[in-house]
């Protein structure tokens, strides 16, 4: 008989777990992260991107063109999941780092307002310029083009990693 398995699974390695506050600053400052959807043909579709982790409902933001392949994708499927990572640090004469690192499952969804995307998109924006001239000249060159999604989350995980 074929052993059930849990939905999402526990750490393998508990004692290495990051506290549920210590994995949400990990995904309020990290800057970028990997999002993996299912791809064409049911392969694992992974990028880099940016994001930014709303405090006030959870959610992690994205945004993108409205086409390609990760929209297809999301629209195929919506599960998808989100891992972070922080810079590391070294061990004194070793070449090995101790880091951080965030896995978040959840599904997708579409911002369908499009004066509550681009407000998200400001809110993405201000992660990494404090130029309010340059995001609203960004703003309003591209704003008709772009398309916010949110990751819900229904599992988070954190772990901290010594790889040696």
């Amino acid at each position: 008989m074929r052993e059930v398995i849990a939905m999402f699974r526990d750490l393998a390695r508990a004692k290495q777990a990051l506290s549920r506050e210590e994995s949400i600053a990990l995904l309020i400052h990290a800057k970028r992260g990997m999002l993996s959807v299912l791809g064409d043909e049911g392969y694992p579709y992974v990028l880099p991107i940016n994001h930014w982790y709303c405090e006030e409902d959870g959610k992690i933001y994205f945004h993108s063109g409205m086409h390609g392949h990760k929209i297809d994708a999301i629209q195929h499927c919506s599960k998808a999941s989100f891992c972070v990572l922080d810079e590391g640090t070294a061990a004194p004469d070793s070449w090995w780092l101790t880091f951080k690192s965030v896995i978040v499952f959840g599904t997708i969804e579409i911002v369908a307002d499009h004066e509550t995307a681009l407000e998200i998109t400001r809110k993405l924006s201000w992660k990494f310029t404090q130029d309010e001239d340059y995001i609203q000249r960004e703003l309003e060159e591209a704003g008709g083009r772009v398309l916010v999604f949110a990751l819900v989350p229904e599992h988070i995980t954190g772990k901290r990693v010594t790889e040696r």
